[in-house]
């Protein structure tokens, strides 16, 4: 079938390897404080994800808030910088390591606040780290704990019910309390543009129906943005038109055609069990752009936060389109126009491809994670990959990234399956051929495009969700990097 859209695939950024490596850092290169600072964060990070399950929503906002708090508290010992969330005097003594006090403080006192059930482990980690708890005053300490005061006060009620206390919701963290109740039941559709619940199997067998994750996150005040609804993309393509059809086709058929490469590349973007996220993932990818560059603590610190703003406000500009518009799955809408069919799909972990009656077509993922339980449109990957990148873009000055990762296809998916098994058609295995993969990124902006169209051939979104997430993010970003730059310079466009 012909399908114009697959043009878009990058295919000469991912080749084959058996033994592939990421990139060395540069032999003279040392991360940090401000490096080291973040590895802290983002194991936090993903440690409360395995507690929690993933909510990649109140990760980004997790992520925002640490970052914020390093940055407001480094913001006072520089010659220029204000901070975000408050204001703190000028410090006469400038040194690296009366940053890092007062980072590293700041740091402590909001991962208390937003993690309390890892307690012991983070006070253990500061342990390690020389962390003081008796702050003086006059210390750099003392300035890192005005920062995240400053900061938790002023986020306490940014909408995001952190404490489970808004008035509408039932007393659970970060729960709704904007009322939502789905169109679709999770065994009848009874609007097939609208989104529809999806049951996993767990790996206990279990079967559950997860609802809308954060529904009420377009209520969540932004960084920079004027308004979550500032940017809202155009309505999506209609069950019935010619466009929803051309572009569901087009999953399907990335469905009973991913590659090694492929499969890699839609992996390396879902990320595993413990992910930190659009959010964290496009933090690496800053910790690879420190590495590269070389940076000071000064440098990195800024960077991390610009990075953690733009991905913060990129999901709740998504988050308010997935409310407004409501929107179906890849999922639900194979079922919808193919109904009483045969398609030809991935038949399952080490099965490789095959038909497959419709209702039984499944994305390339996990049973136990079918596809992420909030609407479509748009693709949070695509807005927030995109959102990060530009940011990196204008932080740096240019668009080169330059840099590659090794996977091994189907180490998330297909329990590490064999090439033969992972590749075989209709039952029919092939011989030869390896798993194992680099994905090149030579460009941020081309490395958002993968993580965007990744979600196409994975099966999570449909093409128009990409798209449009993209440019969504590219939006968000020149607003969120002109606050960002701004109180870089000692001014702040906020007030």
């Amino acid at each position: 079938m012909p399908l114009r859209r697959l043009a878009l695939v990058p295919t000469l950024l991912l080749s084959l390897t058996s033994s592939a490596q990421t990139r060395a850092a540069p032999a003279d290169w040392k991360p940090s404080p401000a490096y080291q600072l973040l590895d802290f964060a983002l194991e936090a990070t993903a440690r409360e994800i395995e507690r929690t399950g993933a909510r990649p929503t109140v990760n980004a906002r997790e992520l925002h808030l640490l970052t914020a708090a390093m940055y407001d508290a480094w913001a006072p010992f520089d010659a220029r910088a204000i901070s975000a969330y408050g204001e703190l005097p000028r410090q006469k003594v400038v040194t690296d390591e009366a940053k890092r006090k007062a980072m590293l403080t700041a740091l402590a006192l909001v991962m208390y606040d937003l993690y309390p059930a890892q307690k012991k482990w983070i006070d253990e980690q500061l342990r390690r780290q020389r962390f003081d708890p008796k702050i003086r005053d006059g210390s750099p300490e003392a300035v890192g704990a005005a920062a995240a005061r400053q900061l938790l006060e002023a986020r306490r009620r940014d909408g995001a019910n952190q404490l489970g206390d808004e008035a509408g919701g039932d007393g659970t963290p970060y729960g709704d309390y904007t009322f939502y109740v789905p169109i679709n039941t999770d065994t009848k559709v009874n609007d097939p543009d609208r989104w529809q619940a999806i049951p996993f199997t767990l790996d206990d067998g279990r079967t559950v129906r997860p609802g809308f994750l954060t529904p009420h996150w377009y209520r969540v005040k932004p960084f920079a943005l004027s308004s979550p609804s500032q940017f809202r993309p155009p309505p999506p393509p209609k069950y019935g038109s010619e466009k929803l059809k051309e572009e569901v086709a087009e999953v399907v058929h990335y469905s009973a055609t991913l590659t090694v490469e492929q499969k890699a590349l839609v992996e390396f973007m879902r990320d595993g069990p413990r992910s930190t996220g659009q959010s964290g993932h496009w933090l690496r990818f800053a910790q690879a752009v420190s590495r590269r560059d070389r940076h000071n603590l000064d440098m990195d610190v800024k960077l991390f936060f610009a990075v953690s703003a733009s991905c913060f406000d990129a999901f709740i500009a998504a988050w308010e389109a997935k409310r407004f518009y409501d929107s179906s799955r890849p999922y639900t809408l194979v079922r919808q126009l193919y109904a009483g069919k045969k398609v030809r799909g991935w038949l399952g972990p080490a099965r490789g491809v095959g038909e497959v009656a419709a209702e039984n077509w499944m994305p390339y993922s996990p049973r136990s994670f079918v596809t992420p339980p909030f609407p479509g449109y748009v693709s949070g990957h695509s807005a927030v990959s995109a959102a990060a990148a530009r940011t990196l873009e204008l932080f740096t000055g240019s668009d080169v990234y330059d840099e590659e990762e090794a996977r091994r296809a189907g180490a998330l998916t297909e329990g590490g399956a064999s090439h033969e098994a992972m590749m075989a058609v209709d039952g029919r295995t092939t011989d030869g051929g390896t798993c194992d993969v680099v994905l090149r990124l030579p460009t941020f902006s081309k490395t958002a495009e993968l993580a965007g169209i990744s979600r196409v051939m994975g099966g999570y979104h449909l093409q128009s969700d990409n798209l449009e997430g993209l440019k969504l993010g590219r939006k968000v970003a020149d607003v969120t990097w002109l606050r960002a730059a701004a109180l870089f310079g000692g001014k702040d466009t906020a007030k």
